[in-house]
């Protein structure tokens, strides 16, 4: 765990305490009880003598100078501060002068707390209407952003699973599904870019069953997170089992749940071929069968990272088929043996148990850890419920990451979350994937339960670890934003190692010399692309909803201009780019879905005002 912060409240009340104008008679007494006059007057019996004469005279004057102020009004009280202190000029000299004198005073200080950026909108100290405005014209950029990536991909690449915008052509990397059009659907919906849902739908209406039917191999991962979990969203989104109904554009919402169930049919064969509660890696779409990843080993992250659409799909069409499948694997893993709840990457679905020894939270690790406690909350957050093993889970896995993953870099102490690629028993390693800036939102999800911190405080409801795991959520989303802010784009890298005592490498920083962490965070060559990846943007969202401090908000914005600046193609789209250090930076030609589905989905939630838990 971090250490507390080098300046704390009680830090700020004595400065500003300091600061107060104190009254005549406590002027008087602290110089007589400091003074000389004191020691020399109580040195001898006549000095005590006078000494208590002098007393009984100041408590007069004390008296006399309390009865004649009376109440003073607020002006008036700057008024005679400013009278009181240009007396100390022009009326005392010698020993009077220093009687009178007044200890250096310092101006009053915010606490770390209440301190904001000076360059952020909410910070404005001026009307906030202003600022409203201000930040509802930067909520039509991010729109007007994905409608420029919508058009560009609509115009050379509408059906396919993703845009080379470069190349202006589309490529289906992702089984053929139309994955873009699906996974943008629901942004669209929360948009309210009704023609946008128009189009989406409709094609989703008249192609992606039959895409569905006569598909081949697709990743069961990827193709649940982007496409079945893209279809439920809609459904939700456009009024579906009282859902929100916040667009009456596109097909009814009956269409999108049909072709959700047809396709979770299909995707349930890696749970049901196989020989244990771990799924296969990959399905064949058109005959319904299932088969390993080459090497026969399933991603951790992978196999445990469907079960919130798998639920809720249960839950909507009434079917616990769904649910009860993806649940084995979960209640499977909560037997198996793990490293202060940490697990290794790899698990066999042939024997059903965790492969190898590296343990990151970074790819095929990541949502594992961000499963546990979604999963929890979406079952109701009960500690009645049969789901409360995954908080138990979450909490003990939480404990081993502050233990075993979190450490401070040199010289600037960012906070950063390493890896165990040998296990617990081997070298530690200060890298750090762009993807673990999913923990943020996480930490900070499980510590308020998805209520702003003002509310659970005021509830009651966090303890020690939750309020631990708070700042810790706070530490790593600086970390996570100045990944971005060291480097010459103002975009973050894949990967990033830091600078540790026992770490360290010499001419791979950023490329903006002007950061503060220039120092601390080393970007080598091959780990400088940048694929447009939303986690440090959630991450931001997540934290400006819970503890709504504006600063999160104007990062997310300066990302966003980074992007706009850097990324985006003027025949239209956005690319990835190979090196975020250089400018102007190589371009890689891919978009990938996720730009539209999330990283735009959250830079556009941080600016509108609907309901956290519709996100």
């Amino acid at each position: 765990m971090s250490k507390s912060l080098p300046y704390s409240i009680k830090d700020v009340d004595y400065d500003n305490a300091k600061f107060r104008h104190r009254s005549f008679s406590k002027v008087v007494t602290q110089n007589l009880l400091t003074g000389n006059l004191k020691r020399d007057c109580v040195s001898c019996s006549t000095g005590k003598f006078l000494f208590l004469i002098l007393i009984f005279g100041v408590a007069y004057l004390v008296l006399a100078h309390s009865s004649s102020g009376g109440v003073v009004s607020n002006d008036q009280t700057i008024v005679n501060r400013v009278s009181y202190a240009n007396s100390s000029f022009v009326d005392g000299a010698g020993k009077i002068k220093r009687f009178w004198r007044r200890p250096p005073r310092l101006p009053p200080r915010l606490s770390p707390d209440e301190k904001v950026s000076s360059n952020g909108a909410g910070q404005v100290l001026g009307n906030p209407d202003v600022v409203r405005s201000m930040w509802i014209a930067r909520q039509q950029k991010v729109k007007e952003a994905f409608l420029h990536a919508w058009s560009g991909y609509k115009k050379f690449a509408m059906g396919r699973d993703e845009l080379m915008p470069l190349s202006r052509q589309g490529v289906d990397g992702l089984g053929g599904l139309g994955a873009t059009v699906v996974d943008a659907l629901d942004t669209a919906m929360i948009m309210d870019l009704d023609e946008v849902v128009a189009e989406a739908g409709s094609w989703v209406a008249e192609h992606l069953s039959e895409r569905i039917r006569s598909k081949g191999q697709v990743n069961l991962f990827e193709t649940t997170i982007r496409v079945l979990g893209g279809l439920l969203s809609a459904y939700h989104l456009s009024g579906g089992e009282n859902g929100m109904n916040i667009t009456q554009a596109g097909p009814k919402p009956e269409v999108y749940l049909a072709t959700a169930k047809d396709l979770a049919d299909r995707l349930l064969s890696a749970f049901t071929t196989s020989p244990t509660a771990i799924p296969f890696s990959d399905v064949i779409l058109h005959d319904k069968s299932a088969q390993p990843a080459p090497g026969g080993l399933s991603s951790t992250s992978e196999v445990s990272t469907v079960q919130l659409e798998f639920n809720y799909l249960s839950s909507v069409s009434g079917d616990q088929k769904y649910g009860l499948e993806a649940m084995k694997v979960m209640e499977h893993m909560k037997t198996l043996p793990k490293f202060e709840g940490l697990v290794p990457i790899y698990i066999s679905p042939h024997s059903g148990e965790f492969n190898g020894e590296n343990i990151r939270l970074g790819s095929r690790g990541d949502s594992y850890y961000e499963y546990l406690i979604k999963v929890w909350l979406q079952s109701g957050d009960s500690s009645n419920s049969n789901t409360s093993y995954l908080y138990e889970m979450y909490k003990e896995a939480m404990n081993g990451v502050r233990h075993r993953l979190v450490k401070k870099s040199i010289p600037n102490g960012l906070v950063f979350v390493g890896e165990l690629p040998y296990g617990l028993n081997g070298a530690f390693s200060s890298k750090m994937d762009h993807l673990v800036c999913f923990l943020p939102g996480t930490l900070a999800l499980g510590a308020t339960k998805g209520l702003t911190k003002k509310q659970a405080m005021k509830n009651n409801m966090l303890n020690f670890e939750d309020l631990e795991n708070l700042k810790l959520a706070e530490d790593l989303t600086k970390t996570c934003f100045e990944m971005y802010a060291v480097t010459s784009t103002g975009l973050a890298p894949e990967i990033a190692y830091f600078h540790t005592e026992d770490f360290s490498e010499e001419g791979h920083d950023g490329g903006n010399k002007s950061s503060e962490f220039v120092n601390d965070i080393i970007i080598r060559p091959a780990d400088r692309h940048n694929l447009l990846r939303p986690e440090t943007v959630e991450s931001l969202f997540v934290l400006y909803r819970i503890t709504e401090d504006p600063k999160y908000r104007e990062w997310g914005w300066q990302i966003f201009e980074a992007f706009e600046k850097h990324t985006k193609v003027d025949t239209g789209g956005y690319c990835s780019l190979d090196d975020v250090t250089s400018v102007p930076p190589h371009r890689r030609d891919k978009m990938e879905t996720f730009f539209l589905g999330e990283t735009l989905k959250v830079e556009a939630a941080k600016f509108f005002t609907c309901n956290f838990s519709s996100l």
